[in-house]
């Protein structure tokens, strides 16, 4: 057994604000497009600034964590931009790296990079693999590394460590947790394994030329690392940290990369989540109650807890320094300005595993209250065992059966032997409490037994007039709220439970016999119910002409007037009649006027014959009980 609980950072709420550092590529085009100069220019180390397209004379600031210039090395951006929040996953939070920009900005090579030039990817998981060897034994703790890898295109969750799979769902898990059901996850002990296993499914991630990028990613591709941190020692706390390392797919203007067939459809999905991702950050900023688009693409799902959730989150932005890439560049940085406004609450996640006390005298017992029977010997065997039980200190929690009370004896237990910080004076109060409702609960079990047998007694008195009419279903009005058969229903309920283990037999028999009217349908009830004249001259079918004439035709005259003249509200008021079936009454009448009789109403849409007798007898004997 386990429970789940969320530490916070620190004895207050601690939050996080989205980090969020822009990278500029060097040139990448022709001569003539580097005569031109860069659109964009960093200033320091956290400030660049951009050409006003409204006036080329002026220029609009922006201010991030960090900017990396065209000089800017592989290392230099790991260093100074992610390497610090990777600690925190050793400590079960959660942590994600994700680059955005236009498409051709960059973002592949900040996260994969090459052989000789390592991206943000193989740097941060042999940044992971380092802290956890570094981890002294002594400390008490062992660790284990798993990871998963996966690509959105087109809306579609594929699994790249295993190609074959079919599109997975995304989940939400009772502790708000975003997991993907069925997507393969592997552990690695080392770096070297990791790489074994990432370089070969990299291939599998979709790819195509454009005019714009002869590489282009055609999906979003996230790599999940997964740190599981397993306390040796009782109680063997667990917690687990994961890092999302996630390479977006560029927003593209189709015009520019010539996209058609197949990549105009990829752009269109790229672009749609890419759009559904500005949304939320809008949301987010907004400050208000609004709804968060979370759900409206499988990206924003996926980065549930990394944007105004439980991460600490980087966003790497790239941008390219050419003219044309201008538009792009100045809606890049405006994303990356609103979304560093985005704060999170990281908080540990941690399972504790607690021991379960199995309390077999009372299992034993909810056994024997279920049977009603029980063979004489077994009977004095725990008879003198519960004489011997009752004589220890436990014997009050032992002997009784209500589950409510055991549960929560049991929490307050297992709170005691686990709980460090709580006051164990306040602990033994309240299971001081908890014990004393046992007893209260054991002598009220005491009071219903002795009115059970009470009640038993009655039963075996059936012959005798005296008690005769606590059974008996007598003549009675046909009312609708106050029938003989629902007064027989609610005396065979009051009956404690007990009785069928004190007299099972002879409690069976009269439960029998009064459950005769509740059984049957509705209709049959006038056929239990004797006649003034004592003739019993009634069929089930012919139900109506067992009430008087006049009673009769006042109802039906009562309920035709309600159907031609009575609102839909009033209408609504008819017993079988719903609020759709009221809107078809009031259209029919419309259509076809008054109802000269009640069988007209048949004309109703839906309402059969069946239905409409199943409609009269009920607004019959409603009429009548008013």
């Amino acid at each position: 057994m386990s429970r789940r609980v969320a530490v916070s950072d620190g004895a207050n709420k601690k939050t996080s604000r989205v980090r969020v550092a822009v990278r500029l590529r060097p040139f990448m085009g022709n001569p003539d497009e580097r005569a031109e100069g860069p659109c964009v220019k960093g200033l320091d180390s956290q400030n660049l600034e951009i050409i006003n397209w409204r006036n080329a004379t002026e220029t609009v600031k922006y201010h991030f964590d960090a900017f990396h210039g065209e000089q800017t090395t592989q290392q230099e951006v790991f260093l100074s931009s992610v390497k610090s929040i990777l600690p925190h996953i050793l400590n079960g939070q959660n942590a994600c790296v994700f680059a955005y920009g236009p498409t051709g900005a960059g973002k592949t090579h900040t996260m994969m990079g090459s052989s000789d030039q390592p991206g943000v990817i193989p740097r941060s998981v042999r940044e992971v693999c380092k802290l956890v060897k570094a981890k002294d034994d002594s400390e008490g703790w062992g660790y284990s590394i798993g990871m998963s890898y996966l690509e959105i295109y087109n809306e579609k969750v594929l699994d790249l460590l295993s190609p074959s799979s079919m599109d997975l769902p995304i989940r939400e898990d009772k502790d708000k947790n975003i997991f993907i059901p069925g997507l393969t996850h592997t552990t690695i002990s080392c770096f070297s394994d990791f790489d074994k296993q990432f370089v070969p499914a990299s291939f599998h991630r979709t790819t195509a030329s454009t005019k714009l990028n002869q590489h282009s990613s055609r999906s979003h591709a996230v790599l999940l690392i997964k740190v599981v941190r397993t306390q040796r020692a009782v109680p063997h706390r667990q917690q687990t940290g994961k890092l999302y390392l996630i390479d977006l797919a560029g927003s593209e203007d189709n015009r520019r990369t010539g996209n058609q067939g197949i990549r105009l459809k990829e752009s269109g999905a790229i672009n749609l989540s890419l759009f559904t991702l500005n949304k939320v950050v809008d949301s987010l900023n907004s400050g208000t109650a609004v709804r968060v688009p979370y759900r409206d693409s499988k990206l924003t799902r996926l980065l549930q807890d990394s944007l105004g959730g439980s991460a600490h989150s980087v966003m790497i932005t790239n941008i390219a320094p050419e003219y044309k890439y201008y538009f792009d560049t100045f809606s890049a940085l405006n994303f990356a300005s609103k979304s560093k406004l985005i704060v999170n609450k990281p908080f540990t996640c941690e399972t504790v595993a607690v021991p379960v006390l199995t309390v077999k005298r009372a299992k034993e017992d909810c056994e024997a209250g279920g049977s009603g029977t029980e063979p004489p010997k077994k009977k004095q065997k725990n008879k003198r065992k519960t004489e011997q039980d009752d004589s220890s200190p436990s014997s009050s929690f032992h002997s009784t059966s209500e589950p409510s009370v055991i549960e929560r004896l049991l929490a307050l237990e297992k709170l005691m032997m686990n709980c460090q910080d709580k006051d164990n004076l306040g602990m033994l109060k309240d299971v001081a409490q908890s014990r004393k409702e046992i007893q209260e609960l054991k002598e009220k079990q005491k009071e219903y037994e002795s009115k059970a047998m009470l009640f038993s007694r009655l039963g075996g008195e059936g012959s005798s007039a005296k008690h005769e009419p606590i059974f008996k279903n007598n003549t009675a009005p046909l009312q609708r709220k106050h029938s003989t058969a629902t007064k027989v229903k609610q005396q065979a309920v009051v009956q404690p439970l007990q009785v069928s283990q004190l007299q099972p037999l002879q409690q069976l028999t009269v439960v029998k016999k009064q459950s005769v009217c509740v059984k049957k349908k509705e209709k049959k009830i006038f056929d239990l119910v004797e006649p003034p004249d004592g003739k019993e001259n009634f069929t089930e079918t012919g139900w109506e002409f067992q009430l008087d004439a006049s009673v009769l035709e006042h109802s039906r005259q009562k309920i035709l007037h309600v159907l031609n003249t009575g609102t839909l509200k009033e209408l609504k008021g008819l017993q079988q009649i719903g609020d759709k079936k009221a809107k078809l009454i009031l259209g029919c009448r419309e259509i076809h006027g008054h109802f000269i009789k009640l069988e007209d109403v048949m004309k109703v849409e839906g309402m059969t014959a069946k239905r409409f007798s199943t409609f009269m007898k009920a607004n019959i004997l409603s009429a009548m009980g008013t």
